[in-house]
Formats: structure tokens, C-alpha cells, sequence
């Protein structure tokens, strides 16, 4: 089976095809480029769920199998931002221009300066729809809990990961090797449940 993941992100495509592989054997998954989709998808909506069905929306609509997936990190203090925005918080906090980690975490900082609670999420939302049946999309959902260091911690990762600290292994994302993060992170578990979902919709 192949499915179009809504990107031109050739990481993104390996990380998804890696993860999948593994519990549905056989798919191959694609991007935008692979199959000369060339459509530059808005992401106009106001959550995560709501932005990645829009992506998958987009695929299925060419006659593919399109998944759609948004992300994210989500701070109680900071009433849930960066949110949706977490790619372009500085830009959209007149801060910086473009996607750029080290402004987006230097203003994270700035932002969380003596606040004691320091909970946060990373969320991630999926949706596979099919170009048969978009009336019927699958929508899944993971979710990692942690908390905002004070300080950047670890070299591996991308984003938030060296501030996003992990209670329960005892280190931030940069600190965790690939499998490591696979297996606690929200995009992982989004993944996983994507993988169960799917095996359940073709064994019906």
C-alpha cells in the first residue's frame, strides 16, 4: 500500500516510513515531490487535528492516500503557546523571521523567565484520509508530557527538544537517541495508534 505523507520533508518521510514499517509491513510511504504534487497546502486551521486534516484533505483530493500530520508544543503557563505556531513563534511574536530554533527557543526562555510552573506537552495530531471514502478520515492523536528546562540541554533533535525535559527518563529529546525518542515521544505514539488504525480499517 502507498500512502503520500503532506510534505516535501525527506526526514519526515524516512521517520514515518521507519515507524510504520515496522507494524504494517509492505507500505511505502511518499511525499509531495515523489508523486509531483506541487499544491503549497494553507494551514488555516485553529488546532493541531484540525491543520493535519487539511494536509490529508489535500492529498486525497489528487487520488492518493494522503496523511497529514501537525505538531507542536503546548506550555500551561503560556496558556498553550507556542501551539500551532511552535515552527514560527518567534516570527509570529515579532521576534525573528522565518522558522528559526534558536530564536523560537530563545524566546521560550525569555517567556518562561520566573515562572515556577513549568509543565508542557508535545502533541501530535494524524490523519489519514482516503480518496474513496473522505468522509471517513482516521484522526489519532500522541502526546508527550514533560517540562521547560531553564537551560539547553543535549545536541541531538531539532526544535524545543534540548529545553523539552522527560521525567521519566531522566533527560531532554536532544539527549535521546532516535529510538529512545521514538519510543516516549508524542510523535511516536501518534504513529503507533496511525499503525493500529489502519490494520483495523483492512482487516474489517
Amino acid at each position: 500500500m502507498q500512502v503520500v505523507l503532506a510534505s516535501r520533508n525527506e526526514k519526515k518521510k524516512g521517520e514515518l516510513q521507519t515507524l510504520l514499517g515496522q507494524l504494517l509491513p509492505g507500505i511505502e510511504v511518499l511525499s509531495l515531490d515523489d508523486v509531483g504534487i506541487t499544491e503549497e497546502i494553507v494551514e488555516s486551521g485553529s488546532t493541531f487535528e484540525e491543520n493535519a486534516r487539511l494536509k490529508a484533505l489535500a492529498v486525497a483530493k489528487t487520488g492518493y492516500i494522503g496523511i497529514g500530520d501537525d505538531s507542536g508544543l503546548s506550555v500551561r503557563a503560556l496558556n498553550g503557546e507556542p501551539g500551532i505556531f511552535s515552527a514560527r513563534y518567534a516570527e509570529i511574536k515579532g521576534y525573528g523571521i522565518g522558522h528559526n530554533d534558536s530564536l523560537n527557543n530563545e524566546l521560550l526562555l525569555k517567556n518562561m523567565e520566573g515562572v515556577q510552573d513549568r509543565y508542557a506537552e508535545f502533541v501530535c495530531a494524524i490523519c489519514c484520509m482516503f480518496p474513496e471514502d473522505m468522509d471517513r478520515p482516521i484522526s489519532v492523536e500522541g502526546i508527550c508530557e514533560g517540562s521547560i528546562l531553564t537551560e539547553l540541554h543535549g545536541e541531538s533533535g531539532f526544535g524545543y527538544d534540548p529545553l523539552f525535559w522527560v521525567p521519566s527518563l531522566g533527560r531532554t529529546f536532544a539527549e535521546l537517541d532516535g529510538q529512545e525518542k521514538n519510543s516516549v515521544s508524542h510523535r511516536g505514539r501518534a504513529v503507533r495508534a496511525l499503525a493500529m488504525a489502519l490494520k483495523n480499517r483492512f482487516e474489517v
